[in-house]
């Protein structure tokens, strides 16, 4: 289970470059999760006319999927949120717990002008997770690690059921996909000190060996959409 790992800045910082020099050289004792370059959607929700949308989505700890979206041309904000359970359940001593129904997840704000929902989806597959991992991901195990999508609208649940088909049929993976779509949720900001984690704390182990190589994944996969500097959250300054 994901925990506030403590070491030392300059033993963090070893093994942090040390992650990143086997990362560069494809190394296979990097327990990274499997990205892959995965077709786009063969159906797309259609281009809204406001200049702002959003998704809510998770796919294990909610400090890489920030991340990676953090670093995706056309995204505005990417919020570390709790989804699926009620407010009061709405924090992380309770979440880890694995009983509150929430998941940690990601609700991304993004111009469609710029990037569509079906592209959104596209790196939610391809690099953020291994979405044929039940109820976990990567060391992480329990619920609110699970792979769901939340969709805020009909056309959104039906652009994600028919990309998993199309995902599925296609054998894209060697096991079927597990996600979940869980329409008519609501979901609640986690507490400050959980946005921009992977920014801010770039040499914790954690970061290091399960998040960092999803950003050089966006960027080696999806060049086009890979974005150097992070759209960071900072404090939210909202009551919970």
């Amino acid at each position: 289970m994901k925990q506030m790992l403590r070491t030392s800045p300059r033993a963090a910082m070893v093994l942090a470059l040390l992650v990143v020099a086997a990362v560069s050289m494809k190394s296979p004792l990097i327990a990274a999760e499997a990205a892959r370059a995965l077709p786009l959607p063969a159906a797309d929700v259609a281009p809204p006319q406001a200049t702002s949308a959003v998704v809510v989505l998770a796919g294990g700890c909610f400090w890489g999927v920030q991340g990676v979206y953090q670093h995706t041309k056309g995204v505005t904000s990417a919020v570390s949120v709790y989804a699926g359970g009620d407010k009061r359940a709405a924090h992380y001593e309770l979440v880890s717990s694995g009983n509150t129904g929430h998941a940690e997840a990601v609700q991304v704000t993004y111009d469609p002008r710029q990037i569509s929902y079906g592209r959104l989806l596209q790196i939610f597959f391809s690099v953020v997770h291994d979405p044929t991992e039940l109820n976990r991901q990567g060391p992480d195990t329990g619920t609110q690690y699970r792979s769901a999508i939340f969709p805020l609208n009909d056309e959104q649940a039906q652009v994600a059921k028919a990309y998993i088909a199309q995902l599925d049929q296609a054998h894209a993976f060697k096991k079927a996909i597990v996600t979940r779509l869980e329409p008519g949720r609501t979901f609640y900001p986690a507490e400050d000190y959980h946005q921009d984690y992977l920014t801010h704390n770039p040499t914790n182990p954690y970061i290091a060996i399960n998040d960092l190589p999803k950003i050089e994944d966006l960027k080696r996969f999806m060049p086009d959409v890979y974005r150097s500097a992070p759209a960071l959250v900072g404090a939210l300054r909202s009551s919970r």
